[in-house]
């Protein structure tokens, strides 16, 4: 060991970044191995190293004792006095054991340590630089692929794409230079491992913070992104100054700045809406292009039934359904569209199927019907009640005194058909002379009335022919 040794630490120091004081701790642990393994022990055994000269002393270190167990650890104490009379029980003290051929093993061992540590540095020094790009963006170049992975050049490190963070349509050749998001950082035993995305949804976050300096200021603040990567994206934006138009902002003059991100993305569509704190009006925004009716919430179950018109359905739904999947992602609503006429069948149905319930409550002698089954009774009694007066003063009027026929009207309201009339010489009262003498009454009767009839008539007939007297004034 010399003091080119020393003149190397510090030029590690200077270019590599690596503190001398770790690496030649480390030297001093790697030298006390060293040793043991050379000669046997390592347990009372200190190594250190001389900055200045360069030089490497190995010191075994015993306890005074009065009387020795184990000369390896321990030292009686008139041997302690022969060296230094100031030495007393239990002290520590320091022989030089440093074997002649130990500067080769210690140079071995040095350069074995200082390449150890030079390697752990380096690592250590990658992965504090790229952790403080995680969850950001940077520009690197494709170098090569694989079945697994595309390997991504970030300067110092190679970054890994895997294929589930590809666009699916996008296709990487070698020396491309592409924009990447950086989504997690990882210090293994393989060294710094840095894995990048192209299909993160934060990947649009940063593309519009490049883009759009009012983003980046955070006078306009991205809410919320859903992406379909390759395909749509919807991005929910907000301004904190009421001056300021969120979407307008993030369009651009003629829409050059989401254009400028569209270019990026290969094509990938950009749906750009306003945020707003009443969740109706918020979801309307995130159906664009499609208009909406009516929204109605269902907060149990944090969904929502949307309303558009019959024309409107497919546009707000999209293709394969779409549209209505990045709105719900965006919004964090669960949606399901109804059209106007949907909806207007629907609720017939829904009054069906209420009355229809209302009847088997009824069968089931369920309270709520029967309450309102028992209040239709009592407005039908009372409608009744007041007409009552009315019924009865017709009845009075139109209804004979006479027995027999009061007694073939029910028999005929109970049968539904004309009841037989039973004579008195039928029921076997009556003698042959009595009952001619009523038929002859009776044919009498008749002639009688059919006389009444007739002059009823004609009375009718004058009347509607010759009015009154007054009505020909």
């Amino acid at each position: 060991m010399s003091k080119e040794l020393a003149a190397a630490l510090e030029t590690l120091e200077k270019e590599k970044g690596i503190s001398k004081e770790i690496v030649i701790d480390a030297l001093e642990a790697a030298l006390i191995s060293a040793y043991k393994r050379n000669y046997g022990t390592s347990q009372n055994v200190e190594v250190v190293f001389n900055e200045k000269k360069g030089t490497v002393t190995v010191y075994q270190v015993k306890e005074v004792v009065e009387d020795v167990y184990d000369s390896q650890l321990e030292v009686s104490i008139e041997d302690a006095r022969e060296r230094n009379k100031a030495y007393e029980l239990g002290d520590k003290i320091k022989f030089v054991v440093t074997p002649k051929n130990f500067g080769r093993i210690a140079a071995q061992t040095a350069k074995q340590v200082i390449m150890q540590r030079l390697r752990e540095a380096e690592r250590t020094i990658i992965y504090n630089e790229y952790i403080e790009y995680e969850d950001d963006l940077m520009t690197g170049t494709v170098e090569r692929q694989d079945n697994k992975f595309i390997y991504i050049n970030l300067g110092k490190v190679e970054a890994v794409l895997s294929k589930r963070d590809q666009i699916e349509n996008e296709t990487y050749q070698t020396h491309d230079r592409i924009k990447v998001y950086v989504s997690k950082v990882e210090n293994s035993t393989k060294g710094p491992q840095v894995f990048v995305s192209r299909t993160h949804p934060n990947l649009i976050k940063r593309l519009f913070e490049q883009e759009v300096p009012e983003i980046y200021d955070g006078i306009v603040e991205i809410v919320s992104i859903a992406r379909e990567a390759g395909d749509r994206s919807k991005i929910a934006v907000f301004s904190r100054d009421e001056n300021v138009d969120p979407v307008g902002t993030c369009v651009g003059p003629r829409g050059s700045r989401v254009q400028a991100i569209v270019n990026e993305l290969n094509g990938e569509n950009m749906d750009i809406v306003e945020w707003d704190k009443n969740p109706s009006l918020y979801i309307k925004n995130a159906l664009n292009p499609a208009q909406v009716v009516d929204v109605q919430f269902d907060d149990n179950q944090h969904s929502c039934v949307i309303v558009v018109p019959d024309y409107q359905l497919s546009l707000a739904i999209g293709k394969r359904g779409q549209n209505v999947r990045l709105a719900a992602k965006l919004t964090g609503f669960k949606i399901d569209i109804k059209s106007e006429s949907d909806m207007a069948s629907l609720k017939q149905e829904t009054v069906i199927l209420k009355d229809e319930s209302f009847f088997e409550a009824l069968k089931e002698d369920d309270s709520d019907a029967t309450n309102d089954l028992e209040s239709i009774s009592e407005e039908t009694l009372a409608f009744e009640e007041d007409d009552s007066t009315e019924v009865s003063e017709y009845e009075v009027e139109n209804v004979s005194d006479d027995t027999d026929s009061t007694m073939l009207t029910e028999d005929s309201n109970q049968t539904g058909e004309e009841a037989p009339m039973e004579t008195d010489f039928e029921a076997g009262e009556l003698d042959s002379n009595d009952a001619e003498d009523l038929v002859e009454f009776a044919e009498k009767r008749d002639d009688m009335a059919e006389e009444e009839i007739s002059k009823t008539s004609m009375e009718e007939i004058e009347e509607k022919t010759f009015p009154d007297d007054e009505e020909k004034l």
